[in-house]
């Protein structure tokens, strides 16, 4: 059930361009969370939310060239870093063909920010959505522990870094 605000400004494309990239970044995102992109139910379940910036400022100042903002987000578990690192290259990639031009031209105006949504709080239909429940839906019954371990494992992750973390503060102190 992936979920994506991209900010675009107003005519940065080509409207064939702009479709054939909010499609692409879909079927990226999908990808990204570990599903077939051709997966009927999570293309159902996938949302892009178009933002037109009506200007952008670097440093202060109107800036001519576009930039774009792609925030995805997904229910806490979906994400490795390795997934995240894919997904952010893709990404970038995918607004170099839309614009024409190499990677290399559009990488410092794209901004890719992966969102998890903490379990407990992705709501839909209504209620909360799990992530159990959002997996399972798409990739059926037969996969509700492969969810659960997903969770557990994004868990083990951030527990992890904050260990770390801890351990590093409490070593400086020292």
């Amino acid at each position: 059930m992936p979920m994506i605000d991209a900010l675009i400004p107003e005519n940065a494309l080509t409207p064939e361009a702009e479709a054939h990239l909010i499609k692409e970044m879909t079927g990226i995102l999908i990808r990204a969370e570990g599903y077939d992109a051709d997966n009927k139910v999570a293309q159902s379940l996938s949302l892009l939310f178009l933002h037109r910036p009506a200007a952008v400022f670097v440093g202060g100042a109107p800036f001519t060239s576009p930039r774009y903002r792609i925030i995805p987000s997904v229910p806490e578990g979906q994400y490795t870093d390795a997934s995240r690192t894919i997904l952010i290259r893709e990404i970038t990639e995918a607004v170099a063909r839309a614009e024409g031009v190499p990677f290399a031209q559009v990488a410092p105006r794209v901004w890719v920010f992966p969102t998890e949504i903490p379990e407990g709080q992705w709501g839909a239909a209504g209620g909360i959505q799990r992530l159990a429940n959002i997996h399972t839906r798409i990739a059926g019954e037969h996969e509700l522990e492969a969810a659960r371990e997903r969770l557990a494992r994004r868990r083990r992750e951030k527990a992890r870094d904050m260990l770390v973390g801890a351990a590093d503060t409490l070593s400086r102190d020292s």
